[in-house]
């Protein structure tokens, strides 16, 4: 049995939608430029400070920690209040995680997004009993690329930390596993502003539909000499 954990925006949840609208409405209403949307998907992933932060940024304006404060509130505000208006999760989600509870596997979630607003999203999904831990910035006091984020999810969860996966769609979720040594399959549909295969994952899918057999092919397998673990493949 593996922990597959899974992060949330990007992933699981096509949220871009409604962080972007929530984005733009907090902006708007601080009399700032808003974020064409093409612009704004690449900037999420790193909750949302650090999404106000890149849009700041990216307009050529302050970020300092006073400037981010001052959006931080309002933007979790109405995000709690449309979180769901227009997410929805990726195609292919809910078979791929019926395959992986068929498997064995338990099932977890690691994300940047506050613990409070991932559980109210994947509720408002049906989604939140499928995972054994749901784990956000603010349940243990790291940040994904925190390795201690992940494992601590994955105990959380049941599981043992060298005998999980992460499934992530940027840099942030590859440094992870990198950092918790343990393997990635990546998503290539998320948000990222560059193609995901040249970030290093050790698999990617373009579909749920393939995440089966990436697990697979990057599952620990039970060396019978001597009693040791290793991945099948290479990573």
């Amino acid at each position: 049995m593996l922990t597959i954990v899974f992060d949330l925006d990007g992933t699981l949840i096509d949220t871009a939608p409604d962080l972007i609208d929530t984005l733009n409405f907090t902006l708007s209403q601080h009399g700032l430029p808003t974020v064409p949307y093409e612009e704004a998907r690449p900037l999420i992933g790193g909750g949302a400070r650090g999404m106000i932060e890149k849009a700041l940024l990216l307009e050529g304006r302050s970020a300092a920690t006073a400037d981010v404060d001052a959006l931080y509130a309002p933007f979790v505000a109405h995000y709690a209040e449309h979180i769901a208006d227009r997410s929805r999760p990726f195609p292919g989600l809910e078979p791929a995680l019926d395959e992986m509870a068929r498997a064995g596997h338990r099932l977890a979630v690691c994300t940047n997004k506050l613990e409070w607003l991932s559980r109210r999203l994947l509720d408002a999904m049906q989604l939140s009993g499928r995972f054994a831990a749901i784990c956000g910035q603010d349940t243990f006091a790291v940040q994904k690329p925190d390795p201690r984020i992940f494992r601590s999810t994955v105990l959380q969860a049941g599981g043992e930390p060298h005998r999980a996966i992460m499934v992530g769609d940027s840099i942030t979720d590859i440094r992870t596993a990198r950092a918790a040594n343990v393997p990635v399959v990546a998503v290539d549909f998320g948000y990222t502003d560059v193609p995901v295969a040249t970030l290093g994952p050790d698999r990617v899918i373009s579909s749920f539909v393939e995440l089966g057999a990436a697990v697979a092919a990057l599952a620990p397998v039970k060396n019978v000499m001597d009693g040791q673990s290793f991945i099948g493949q290479q990573y």
